[in-house]
C-alpha cells in the first residue's frame, strides 16, 4: 500500500484544521472524560459561575497547550522530539475536549479571546523551538510545572461538591506531571532567569482575564 507524503500545503491545512478545532472547542477526545459516571452536583448560581470560571481558565490553558506543542513540533530539529511533541499535543486534546464538555454542563462557554491566546502561544512555541530542542523541551518542563501548580490551586478552590470538575482536573494534573517528566528525560534544561518568571506573569494575566471573558 502506498503511503502519501504530505506536502507543505497539506501540513499547513492540517495545522489550520487543528487550530480551528482548538479555538472553536470541537476536538474529539480519544479517552472518555474522567467525570463519566459521576452525578451532577447541586450548585447555586454563585458556585456554578465560579466553577465555570475555573474550568474556562483550564480550557484556555489547553488551547494554549495545543498551540505551544504544535508550534514547537513545527520547528523541532530532532525527528523523535517532533513525534514526542505531537503525541503530547494529542493527549492535551483529550483535556481540551473534557474541559469543553464540562463548561457545557455548567451552562457556560470558553473564553472569547481564545484565538488570541492560540496565536500568541503558537508564536512562543515556535520561538522556543528555534532556540534548540534542549531549550524547547525545557520550556515544556517549566510550562507543565506551572500548570500542575495552578491545577492544584483550582482543586482547592472548586466548590466542595463539584466532583465532576474535580475528577477532570485531577486526571489532567497527573498527565501534566508525566509530560514534564518525559520532557526532562529527553534532555529538557532548566530555563534561565527571567524566563520562568515571565511565563508565570503571562499565565497570571491569562487566568485573570479568562475567568471572566
Amino acid at each position: 500500500m502506498n503511503v502519501r507524503t504530505l506536502t507543505p500545503l497539506d501540513r499547513l491545512l492540517a495545522g489550520c484544521e487543528r487550530a480551528l478545532e482548538a479555538i472553536a472547542g470541537t476536538p474529539a477526545a480519544q479517552l472518555p472524560s474522567p467525570a463519566v459516571g459521576i452525578g451532577e452536583a447541586e450548585l447555586d448560581d454563585a458556585e456554578r459561575r465560579h466553577a465555570a470560571g475555573l474550568m474556562r481558565i483550564n480550557h484556555t490553558g489547553e488551547v494554549c497547550a495545543q498551540a505551544l506543542y504544535l508550534g514547537q513540533a513545527a520547528l523541532a530539529r530532532n525527528a523523535d522530539n517532533h513525534e514526542h511533541l505531537l503525541h503530547a499535543a494529542a493527549e492535551e486534546t483529550d483535556h481540551l475536549a473534557w474541559c469543553t464538555q464540562r463548561l457545557r454542563q455548567l451552562d457556560s462557554r470558553p473564553s472569547l479571546l481564545n484565538p488570541l491566546w492560540y496565536l500568541g502561544s503558537y508564536a512562543i512555541g515556535a520561538a522556543a523551538a528555534l532556540a534548540g530542542d534542549p531549550v524547547s523541551l525545557g520550556f515544556v518542563v517549566e510550562t507543565e510545572r506551572q500548570v500542575e501548580a495552578h491545577l492544584a490551586e483550582h482543586l482547592e478552590k472548586l466548590p466542595a461538591q463539584d466532583e465532576r470538575s474535580r475528577a477532570v482536573l485531577t486526571q489532567m494534573q497527573a498527565d501534566e506531571i508525566r509530560h514534564a517528566q518525559a520532557a526532562q528525560q529527553r534532555g529538557g534544561i532548566e530555563l534561565p532567569f527571567p524566563l520562568p518568571q515571565l511565563m508565570h506573569f503571562s499565565s497570571t494575566v491569562m487566568k485573570t482575564v479568562a475567568y471572566r471573558v
